[in-house]
């Protein structure tokens, strides 16, 4: 069934990600990763959209979209 609610996620480009480890160490709900150290990976079911994680990114890969609650 489809609410039609929108909330916000942080959405990364694995493409262009430095896994530097920043957005993770600022994320209040600890819901990114560093996957084998070549990318970060948000966990949908755990982020809130706040935005932390896009303002910390040195590599400006992060980004907060709408997406399907």
């Amino acid at each position: 069934m489809n609410s039609g609610i929108k909330r916000r996620k942080a959405q990364v480009d694995s493409t262009h990600c430095v896994a530097c480890g920043s957005c993770a160490k600022v994320c209040p709900m600890q819901a990114i990763e560093i996957v084998r150290g070549i990318t970060a990976r948000v966990n949908p079911d755990k982020c809130v959209g706040c935005g932390k994680c896009a303002v910390e990114c040195p590599a400006s890969v992060i980004t907060i979209r709408e997406a399907e609650a």
